[in-house]
């Protein structure tokens, strides 16, 4: 068993060298797709063996990508814990492979040396774990993309988590952010304009950057803790800011189970309980506040009693424009009034969908399948809704790309939208697929409508 590192890869060549080498493992991969895609024809037999060894394939692709990219940490270990619960952005039709292997970097990354996360605590607490808490636990219990977790009792007897960032993860994060085409892999579906590219990159690399201080996400998680204080099955850890830098944040230590457990033991009543307090936890705050949550990913939950649900992480906490705010509900108002006229002229004038364009029709329908939970009379949220919401998009500009009877692809229309739906189409493919794995039944209509049809409020004091 190999030593624990006591430090990521740092340097801008050797992150990309790592990451190269990632591509020899889905070259197999790629030989089949595009052995597909010319629709060579296969007896039934080969069909069946051709997927048993791609089955294969898939498999060792996802498991170098899980040494590499739980080595690597930052930026390269989010899009990897975005290919594990995400549906429909993994290769298609090994889409469970790949998320079988990967759910691992959700919180069970693979940790630096526990004398790693000592010398970051003496340096930004100016004392050793073992004489600033009354018990520290030495291996840590969580690992995430830019910092590992500790258990540990302060001195007033309190069980915490003691986050404590990696060593030398900024300067990574930094050069994974000057390496343009990760950044376009990362974005991928997102079908960014070439005349906003610069803006969009921007709005990940500052809000990529904000997650390394987390005195920030002190504050956000405070701002979130008073928007749902009245909220009782919405549960917040408080921080103990004694006890908090910009590269350590200790935090209450909540129960529960987490949701691959959840998922797998709860009854529907409870499925449906805990998914609407995900919903009203993400919406109130975005809707009703202009405050979004854009990591939704599943190890960020922690599933209480009585249908109450912990949130763990507010480090990537992004506050949208009161005027983007107002354009989104434009549109979300007139789908649910059924004013398709009214739709039509927000998705121009707020989305810049062009009606003359042969991509309207692919957008517009899009959009209005993003809004099915509003429309809905009961919604009921599955991984098969949640991956169409992604394969839908990419398949309709894919279609676009590649007509019938053009020998030559065609560069389809894409919409100059503004530079923070970066994160908030993160969070609607998220959430979708957190919410698929739940399998909530719910009318989420009545519940968020309120906050669609009022303006923004500031956060209560």
């Amino acid at each position: 068993m190999s030593k624990p590192k006591q430090k990521p890869p740092t340097s801008r060549f050797g992150r990309l060298a790592r990451l190269a080498g990632l591509g020899t493992r889905g070259i197999p991969l790629a030989i089949e797709t595009a052995r597909r895609a010319m629709g060579k024809e296969r007896t039934e037999q080969e069909e069946l063996e051709a997927h048993e060894r791609m089955k294969g394939e898939a498999k060792k692709a996802a498991e170098a990508m899980l040494k590499t990219l739980g080595d690597m940490k930052g930026l390269p270990l989010k899009i990897g814990q975005m290919i594990s619960y995400i549906d429909g952005i993994a290769p298609p039709g090994y889409e469970d492979k790949f998320q079988e292997v990967l759910k691992k970097l959700l919180d069970k990354a693979p940790p630096l040396s526990p004398e790693a996360a000592v010398k970051v605590i003496n340096a930004e607490l100016d004392g050793d774990p073992t004489e600033l808490f009354a018990e520290w636990e030495t291996e840590p219990f969580a690992a995430a993309s830019i910092g590992q977790v500790h258990r540990a009792t302060t001195h007033g007897g309190d069980r915490v988590a003691v986050k404590v960032q990696y060593p030398g993860i900024d300067k990574a994060i930094r050069n994974d952010l000057k390496s343009v085409a990760m950044l376009q892999g990362m974005m991928g579906p997102l079908m960014i304009h070439k005349e906003n590219a610069k803006e969009t990159l921007q709005e990940l690399t500052e809000v990529f950057l904000s997650e390394l201080e987390y005195t920030r996400e002190a504050e956000m998680a405070d701002v979130f803790r008073r928007i749902h204080a009245a909220d009782p099955e919405i549960v917040i850890p408080r921080v103990h800011q004694s006890l908090s830098t910009q590269r350590v944040l200790t935090a209450e230590l909540l129960g529960g189970i987490g949701y691959e457990e959840f998922c797998k033991t709860a009854s529907q009543e409870q499925r449906n309980r805990s998914g609407m307090t995900i919903w009203r936890f993400m919406f109130r705050a975005l809707l009703g506040h202009g405050y979004l949550y854009a990591d939704p990913h599943p190890g960020n939950y922690r599933f209480l009693e009585d249908g109450r649900v912990a949130f763990l992480d507010f480090g990537c906490v992004k506050q949208i424009s009161p005027e983007l705010i107002a354009g989104l509900k434009r549109y979300m108002i007139a789908g649910m009034d059924g004013d398709w006229d009214e739709f039509d002229r927000a998705c121009v004038e707020v989305l810049d969908y062009d009606p003359d364009d042969p991509s309207w029709e692919v957008y517009r329908t899009y959009t209005i399948e993003l809004l099915g939970p509003l429309t809905e009379e009961v919604w009921h949220c599955t991984q098969d809704r949640a991956r169409e919401a992604v394969t839908s998009i990419v398949k309709g500009v894919k279609g676009l790309t590649f007509r019938d009877g053009e020998t030559l692809p065609t560069v389809p229309y894409v919409p100059n939208v503004p530079r923070e739906f970066t994160f908030l189409n993160r969070l609607q493919w998220g959430l979708a697929s957190v919410m698929g794995g739940i399998g909530t039944i719910a009318s989420f209509r009545p519940v968020t409508e309120p906050w669609i049809r009022n303006e923004i409020q500031p956060v209560p004091k």
